[in-house]
C-alpha cells in the first residue's frame, strides 16, 4: 500500500517512514502543505497521513481543498492538538480518522488498513479478485484455500495489482508503488515479475491482462 505522509517534524517523519516500511507500507514524505496536492496529482496513493500544523498550507486548508475538488483519498489526521473541538472540526472538514500524538505505530497501521478497506467498499481485512484472496493480516495470497508460494517481489507486485483489481496499472506505477526504495529494480524487471506471476496463476481463473498503452490489470474470468 502506498501512503503519502505530510508531516513537518523531520525526526518523527523519518521514524514513521521506516516503521511503516516494516509492515509493507511504502511511504512518500512531504514537509509542506503546498506539496500535498502536487504529490497526489503525480502519484496514486491509497491514503494520506496529514499533520494539521504544516507550513505553507495548513492541514485544515489542505483537507478543505481536497474535499472541494471531490478528491476522495482516505485521510488520517495526525496532530498534537488533542481536543474534542479539533477532532470534531477535522472530521467535519472531511477527515476519515483522527489520531493524536504521541501514538503507537501498530494502531496507526490498523487504522490505515481500515481506512483503505472502507474506501474500497470492503469490511473484511482482505482484498479479492475472483477466488484469489490476499489476507492483510497474514500478508499471504491464496486460491481456493491453497496458499500461493510467491517470492517477496512477486508478492509485492501482485499486492499492487489486487489492491486495484479491475483497474490497469502501468509498469512505472507498479515500480513507484512497490519498489520506490529499491534502486536495483527497473521497468524490465516488472515485465519479468508479471510473467512469473502469470505462471503461478496459470491453473486458476485469475489472470493478468496487458492493456495496450495503460499497463497490467488483474482480473478474473466471468465464470470464476
Amino acid at each position: 500500500m502506498r501512503i503519502l505522509l505530510a508531516e513537518d517534524e523531520k525526526e518523527l517523519a523519518t521514524w514513521l517512514v521506516r516503521a511503516l516500511a516494516q509492515s509493507q507500507f511504502h511511504v512518500d514524505w512531504v514537509n509542506d502543505g503546498r506539496m500535498v496536492h502536487r504529490s497526489i496529482k503525480s502519484t496514486l496513493y491509497d491514503a494520506l497521513i496529514l499533520d494539521l500544523g504544516l507550513p505553507g498550507s495548513s492541514g485544515h486548508d489542505v483537507l478543505a481543498a481536497l474535499r472541494a475538488a471531490d478528491q476522495r483519498l482516505p485521510v488520517l489526521v495526525l496532530t498534537a492538538r488533542d481536543s474534542l473541538r479539533e477532532r470534531v472540526t477535522s472530521l467535519h472538514e472531511g477527515a476519515d480518522d483522527f489520531m493524536a500524538k504521541p501514538f503507537e505505530v501498530e494502531e496507526l497501521e490498523a487504522r490505515l488498513v481500515a481506512l483503505i478497506r472502507r474506501a474500497r467498499g470492503s469490511e473484511h481485512p482482505r482484498f479479492t479478485c475472483g477466488p484469489l484472496v490476499f489476507d492483510v493480516g497474514t500478508r499471504q495470497f491464496a486460491v481456493g484455500g491453497t496458499t500461493l508460494n510467491l517470492t517477496p517481489r512477486e508478492s509485492a507486485v501482485l499486492r499492487a495489482l489486487i489492491q486495484r483489481s479491475g483497474e490497469p496499472l502501468s509498469k512505472q506505477e507498479i515500480l513507484d508503488r512497490v519498489f520506490c526504495d529499491d534502486e536495483d529494480v527497473r521497468l524490465d524487471a516488472i515485465e519479468v515479475l508479471v510473467h512469473r506471476i502469470r505462471k503461478r496463476l496459470g491453473h486458476t481463473p485469475v489472470g493478468i491482462r496487458t492493456v495496450r498503452g495503460l499497463g497490467y490489470v488483474l482480473e478474473s474470468t466471468p465464470d470464476a
